[in-house]
């Protein structure tokens, strides 16, 4: 009996570190993210997205797919906030409802490449050998070319549509995170760490998924987080020429492309759709930025 109830009470210890552990952490990473401004604001972009994806067809005051062509082209005004395109359709309610499927698509495109990437990488870096030369060079098939046209390829080739484009560029995307994932394995295999669980007698399988995957998602949350604005505009090139998003769906790209006309005498058609793009993008730019310094050791020792 003393010796199950001096068990029990080290794990009661053991579950008391780990709490306060995990609380000394969130409280270091909240001082790390309120010290840094860039970080903040870019928060308060993807936050102030979100909610206008979630809140789209309250904040909207028009039908994103109404048409009205007595109103075509008519510059911004109180009745029509960003004015009206080529078909009178209400631009300010076309970019509100133009969020969601932005948020969709980034969202979709980093939940298939990301996991395809890790699970490539720690197989790569982990088992070497033949697994690790076939996996790599097939990556480096893939990074011999650029993203966008690498997905504008993929596109052409499963057709036009907005779920294959979410196809084409999750293939485009996961070689980089195989590659990072792959060297950060590598790293952590020959720690002592690893050998003495080998030694210890675990498996393969197990150490792959509850020691080093672990260990690889801080530097691919933040990869993944620093790809969210290069996801949007590669989605939104897709759009812009008919490869992604079909009209008349109200995606950011594609709305940009059916402006490109009036861009002279009718700037708004275009140039709003443009500015949501580009300030969407340099949120997740600065979100990625401040989500490396806060999972950065470095910067929690200083």
């Amino acid at each position: 009996m003393p010796d199950a109830a001096t068990k029990a009470l080290d794990t009661a210890d053991m579950r008391r570190l780990r709490a306060q552990a995990r609380k000394r952490y969130l409280h270091d990473s909240y001082v790390l993210w309120k010290r840094n401004p860039i970080t903040v604001t870019g928060t308060l972009i993807i936050v102030f997205l979100v909610l206008v994806a979630l809140f789209a067809p309250w904040l909207a005051t028009h039908d994103p797919y109404d048409q009205i062509l007595a109103q075509r082209l008519m510059p911004p005004s109180w009745d029509n906030l960003f004015g009206t395109d080529n078909l009178g359709r209400d631009i300010y309610s076309r970019v509100v409802h133009g969020a969601r499927l932005t948020l969709m698509i980034a969202v979709l495109v980093a939940a298939i490449s990301a996991p395809i990437g890790l699970l490539v990488g720690v197989l790569s870096g982990y088992l070497g050998g033949i697994v690790d030369e076939v996996l790599m060079r097939l990556s480096d098939i893939f990074l011999a070319f650029p993203k966008l046209i690498l997905a504008i390829a993929f596109a052409a080739a499963l057709g036009t549509g907005l779920e294959n484009a979410i196809i084409a560029i999750s293939i485009a995307n996961w070689p980089g995170y195989a590659r990072l994932v792959r060297a950060e394995t590598l790293a952590i295999r020959n720690s002592d760490y690893i050998q003495a669980i080998q030694v210890l007698g675990a498996s393969r399988t197990r150490i792959m998924l509850q020691h080093i995957t672990p260990m690889c998602l801080s530097t691919l949350i933040v990869r993944v987080s620093l790809d969210m604005g290069a996801i949007i505009l590669i989605a939104a090139g897709l759009g812009f020429l008919g490869l992604g998003a079909q009209p008349p769906s109200p995606e950011w790209g594609l709305m940009v492309s059916d402006g490109r006309n009036y861009l002279v005498d009718q700037w708004w058609v275009s140039t709003l759709p443009g500015f949501a793009i580009l300030i969407v993008v340099l949120g997740f730019n600065l979100v990625g930025d401040g989500l490396r310094d806060i999972l950065d050791p470095h910067q929690r020792q200083s």
